[in-house]
């Protein structure tokens, strides 16, 4: 598959062939469900808590005697049923993170890039940065490929200067090549690829292939 290259300005330079076994394999819609749901579940911090009845501070004594009131039989204050009781089956702290399988994850991501990289939200940009780490440099860019779209910018390295200037963008996140999210791809809008990174991608989950067997 080819793509165009873009200048920074939004020209067209010259034309980029992307390695098929990472941007063009079928979308697998079951592993990046699978993906998504694993990368929310870890994100989540899991503090709820509540009480129940043995933990509620209050008597233990009945609130009223057991026969000849006409009212119903009840224990003491802390009884589920009661106003201020404890709770039934509340929730309590607890991990939901959970390891989802390397070779899924990494199926997951090359499907989400192979969908996109077949879509027109997909843009290959020759290698920047905003040396001034200023926003409004950043902004006078992104506004030749995405306006006010949430925007993936997939870097070759963890460039601090350009993290720095997109940092006050809410539409706006960043990923290096070796760390994607598949939540943050699979929902951008626009995805920017600098031309280095779409070679780092190739290679970095070619020699995993190559590990794995």
């Amino acid at each position: 598959m080819e793509k165009k290259v873009y200048s920074t300005s939004g020209k067209e330079l010259r034309t980029i062939t992307l390695d098929d076994k990472v941007f063009g394999l079928p979308v697998n819609d079951d592993v990046i469900y699978y993906a998504i749901t694993n990368e929310l579940a870890n994100k989540r911090v899991g503090t709820a808590c509540t009480k129940d009845r043995a933990e509620v501070h209050g008597s233990n004594a009945k609130p009223y005697k057991q026969k000849g009131t006409g009212n119903a039989r009840r224990g003491d204050k802390k009884s589920p049923i009661m106003v201020g009781g404890g709770i039934t089956f509340g929730p309590k702290p607890r991990d939901f993170s959970y390891t989802m399988p390397k070779k899924a994850k990494r199926l997951a991501i090359k499907s989400i890039l192979s969908m996109q990289a077949q879509s027109d939200r997909f843009t290959v940009v020759e290698d920047f940065t905003v040396e001034s780490g200023k926003t409004k440099d950043l902004v006078k860019i992104l506004e030749n490929f995405a306006k006010d779209e949430r925007t993936v910018i997939v870097l070759k390295d963890d460039d601090k200067k350009i993290k720095q200037a997109g940092r006050n963008i809410p539409t706006l996140s960043f990923l290096s090549y070796n760390r994607l999210r598949a939540h943050d791809l699979f929902y951008a809008r626009k995805v920017v690829v600098l031309e280095t990174a779409v070679k780092n991608l190739a290679e970095f989950y070619a020699s995993e292939e190559k590990e794995a067997k």
